[in-house]
């Protein structure tokens, strides 16, 4: 059966989840960030991401702007930085403003020339997924915005992918899952989707009863997955 649909994670797929604390380090008022930025996006990723599996196993779900703020404060008490008010409020802010990656707006628009149903599947709050599409200048290039909140449970639970078919009205084997957590795609394949996990890093892959179908060093090459020459 042909793809007609394709939904793409948010945050490290689209988005670039380490432009925020790269883009305060740049700043005159936050040199404190020069050598350290990288650790300090590491250790805030890693934990958002802890966070949200915990929650979902111990049925303590909130939304991921707190997640996403525990996750900082964590990451900076980790790096010494923790007590610097401005700085927390610059990296929040900020991260409502992520870039994109730069080949995301074209291959957006070849799926919709080729007539694709295109959206997000993500953790983030609806506000925080507005506020990063707004700012990376993607709202005409996709169908919808679906969060976690409408569930109230995160990634990888199988009521999260549930929603596609629904807002779609389509079957598992007309999606392509794109995502550049290898434990995402890997469950989404489980689920039965069509995969492709975007492995920026290299990173090996997750040992899970399921493996990504396909893996991308970027996204460029997500038309032709689709089945767009």
């Amino acid at each position: 059966m042909p793809i007609t649909t394709c939904v793409f994670d948010a945050y490290g797929t689209l988005f670039d989840v380490a432009a925020a604390a790269r883009q305060a380090a740049d700043e005159p008022d936050f040199t404190e960030l020069k050598d350290s930025w990288p650790a300090l996006a590491e250790h805030w990723r890693l934990k958002q991401l802890q966070y949200t599996w915990l929650r979902a196993v111990a049925d303590a779900h909130t939304d991921f702007g707190k997640v996403t703020e525990d996750g900082l404060d964590w990451a900076l008490e980790k790096t010494g930085l923790d007590g610097n008010a401005a700085l927390r409020a610059r990296l929040l802010a900020l991260y409502w403003e992520l870039q994109s990656y730069p080949e995301v707006p074209q291959m957006l628009r070849s799926l919709k020339d080729g007539g694709m149903n295109t959206a997000i599947l993500s953790n983030g709050s609806p506000e925080m997924l507005v506020g990063a599409v707004r700012s990376a200048g993607i709202e005409a290039l996709l169908d919808d915005t679906l969060s976690v909140e409408s569930v109230g449970i995160f990634k990888p639970a199988a009521i999260v992918y549930d929603m596609v078919l629904r807002r779609f009205g389509c079957s598992k084997e007309e999606v392509l899952f794109v995502s550049s957590n290898g434990w995402d795609a890997g469950c989404a394949t489980g689920y039965g989707f069509t995969t492709a996990w975007v492995n920026r890093a290299g990173d090996p892959v997750d040992l899970l009863p399921w493996e990504p179908v396909h893996t991308l060093g970027d996204l460029t090459g997500i038309p032709a997955l689709a089945g767009l020459s």
